[in-house]
């Protein structure tokens, strides 16, 4: 998503995942796709989404650091690494849809969410559609709003093309894992479509009921003001120490961090993430 054409710069220099031999793949049934996905570690369950044109692998070394407390079930969406593609778009409801009839194929009835970029707006759209099934999200590098976006950034999406991204180094290395090494012109002529899709959630956010996390890098795709409003929307931004309990939801900023060294940094996500999906809160001199 996202943040399509930066993200291609994240898979050009990304290392590759931490090694585990306890990580289990297998693929399941989904709405007319056959969708892999990946399974590690014990504990309360918590699904890891991808952006766009990325993979289970490219996400790095934040998955088996995450099943160090959970049982992790990391997925691939549709027309992504080894998940078949089908004629339908890309959109977010479809790919929330998705992830929704996977936790049910699955047999998973609740769990935490961790999305990074188009991962984290499909992550976002699931606790929307279907908030029953998420009981916190951790949502990376994600807007509500189309405006949300830097100018810069809204100013390139109508100049993508398929050419551009066929000539990223990802283009090749697509074909390792794809199910159909062939399909990435059309991969790309749909996430460039989900770059104009309408997206305006606001009333959707402030409905929300769940602990968010946001988590941005400083020089992110997002402004930071319209990180800062979205979590006013989840009740954020307010004054601790006088007396009342903080709100569920958090905030965390990466300094010095650009959309795509986000995911490179694993120990400082791991930092946040854990702690919130924990429901630890630290301590003010009042307490």
């Amino acid at each position: 998503m996202y943040r399509a054409f930066i993200v291609t710069a994240l898979l050009a220099v990304a290392g590759p995942a931490l090694a585990d031999d306890r990580r289990v793949g297998n693929r399941v049934e989904v709405n007319g796709m056959t969708l892999y996905y990946e399974v590690s570690g014990e504990g309360d369950p918590l699904i890891v989404l991808h952006g766009a044109y990325m993979n289970i692998p490219s996400m790095g070394e934040i998955i088996p650091m995450l099943a160090e407390t959970h049982r992790v079930y990391a997925l691939e969406f549709q027309g992504h690494g080894r998940t078949t593609d089908l004629d339908r778009p890309i959109t977010y409801p479809n790919l929330a849809g998705d992830v929704a009839a996977f936790m049910d194929a699955a047999g998973i009835e609740k769990a935490d969410v961790f999305g990074y970029s188009m991962g984290a707006a499909a992550g976002l759209r699931l606790a929307i559609d279907y908030p029953e099934k998420v009981d916190q999200l951790v949502a990376a590098s994600v807007a509500y709003d189309f405006e949300g976006w830097q100018p810069a950034f809204r100013d390139f999406v109508p100049q993508m093309n398929v050419e551009m991204f066929l000539k990223m180094p990802f283009a090749a290395e697509y074909r390792e894992l794809a199910a159909d090494p062939d399909g990435f012109p059309a991969l790309v002529e749909k996430l460039i479509a989900l770059e104009h899709e309408p997206m305006a959630w606001g009333e959707a956010v402030k409905a929300l009921e769940i602990p968010v996390l946001i988590i941005t890098g400083d020089a992110d795709v997002a402004t930071l003001e319209h990180t800062i409003s979205m979590f006013r929307l989840l009740g954020g931004g307010v004054m601790g120490d006088m007396g009342q309990p903080l709100p569920e939801s958090r905030l965390a900023v990466m300094p010095a961090t650009s959309h795509t060294a986000v995911v490179n940094q694993p120990e400082l996500l791991h930092a946040f993430i854990e702690p919130f999906l924990q429901g630890k809160t630290p301590k003010g001199f009042f307490e």
